[in-house]
């Protein structure tokens, strides 16, 4: 391919970035958003999808300052960031072996009733946290085809011409990894209609109406009988390191939570976090405490996600040290 990306294969950056970012045209600038869904879609962290979608902004950039003649933007800039994620994932994976507790991605938060920012606009409604964990269970190069296939609807060709596989090879790998993913029973969902929206927006507000104000009744009514919680803390946060499973304790687990935030002037503000109805807990000064997410099914609560990572708040604004562990304040 002309111009190919293979100069993209080495080392993703760190978030400290190299210089100024780099300034596309009209015409690159609308790819932006596809760009960072494919690297948060394998990466699951928002500062390194923006770290790689800049870095692959800054390839195309040096690679025209040298003479190559690029024929196709689109196709330089999504091979760039497809093997810089692969890069990613293949140096990350150790670090979430040892990974303490529940891990889940960084989230993506658009306000509820408000457009989110553009980079966001394709992921927010395709990758839940849920599909997000699940594809964890693949290898970087599995996740990549899957991804580009299953979630970015791109063919076979064009799927080994960004990976650097055989289309045959692709055609292996997506099979391979849509059966796992099959077995865990969850997929990508697509866009939300604007009905399931706005039941999924009016579940949320009575769900956590509820369990602030205590209302077991309530809670019980809205939760699966096979609702879990995961929490991620990271090794950072207060948050438990086992999931919770059950309506009983799940609703008990909640309603403690609930009470004992609101003791130290916690709000919460409704949220649409990965195309799921949510919120995102405030502290009295305005700084972000969690996240939550809910897996919305048969008009009940499936699962409840709680990200309480400091580590992966900070996107979102200045960040709480409110359920920060002792003797984890200065790590990064």
């Amino acid at each position: 391919m002309p111009g190919s990306a293979d100069d993209e294969r080495g080392q993703v950056p760190g978030r400290a970035g190299a210089g100024s970012p780099p300034v596309p045209g009209a015409a690159e600038a609308q790819y932006r958003p596809l760009l960072f869904s494919i690297a948060y879609g394998m990466t699951g962290s928002v500062g390194d999808a923006e770290d790689i979608v800049q870095e692959a902004f800054l390839g195309l950039a040096r690679a025209r300052r040298a003479g190559t003649a690029v024929a196709d933007p689109k196709a330089y800039l999504t091979t760039a960031a497809a093997r810089r994620s692969i890069n990613y994932l293949r140096s990350a994976r150790v670090r979430r072996e040892t990974y303490v507790g529940d891990w889940l991605p960084e989230p993506v938060v658009v306000p509820a009733g408000a457009p989110g920012p553009a980079e966001h606009a394709e992921l927010a409604d395709s990758l839940s946290m849920a599909f997000l964990v699940l594809l964890e269970t693949l290898s970087p190069v599995e996740r990549a085809v899957f991804m580009l296939r299953e979630v970015f609807g791109y063919g076979y060709p064009d799927v080994a011409q960004i990976t650097g596989k055989t289309e045959v090879n692709c055609r292996q790998i997506f099979a391979r990894a849509r059966k796992r993913i099959a077995s865990g029973g969850q997929s990508g969902e697509g866009v939300p209609s604007r009905a399931r929206r706005a039941e999924g927006e009016e579940l949320a507000r009575r769900f956590f109406e509820a369990a602030a104000g205590g209302d077991m009744d309530a809670l019980l009514r809205m939760l699966a009988p096979d609702v879990v919680v995961h929490s991620d803390g990271g090794g950072k946060a207060q948050a438990a390191r086992k999931p919770t499973a059950g309506r009983q304790r799940v609703a008990r687990r909640l309603v403690g939570l609930f009470r004992r935030a609101a003791s130290f002037g916690v709000s919460l503000r409704l949220a649409w976090v990965n195309g799921q109805p949510g919120a995102v807990a405030y502290d009295d000064q305005g700084r972000v405490v969690s996240v939550f997410a809910l897996d919305v099914g048969g008009g009940l609560v499936q699962a409840v996600r709680a990200v309480v990572n400091p580590d992966k708040l900070g996107h979102l604004g200045p960040v709480s040290d409110l359920a920060r562990l002792p003797g984890s304040a200065g790590d990064s």
